[in-house]
């Protein structure tokens, strides 16, 4: 499906929904508040580290984290 045809979709939905807390909730989505810069920066700063570490291998297991949220807890 191509975009337009997404968008054509969406506009015949939208205009058929009369939930008036739906409605709202789409607006939001589609018009959501800007963000600001520095949390902004933060984040894809940190996204982009998680992709290296993945791509370098540097992971843990499921059972390493299992036994180091253990010792935290002290079980």
């Amino acid at each position: 499906m191509d975009t337009i045809s997404i968008k054509e979709e969406l506009k015949q939905l939208i205009d058929m929904e009369n939930d008036p807390v739906l409605l709202p909730a789409i607006k939001e989505l589609l018009n959501p508040p800007p963000m600001d810069p520095l949390l902004r920066e933060k984040l894809i700063s940190r996204s982009q580290k998680a992709i290296d570490d993945y791509k370098a291998g540097r992971v843990y297991t499921h059972e390493e984290v299992t036994q180091s949220l253990n010792r935290i807890i002290g079980k």
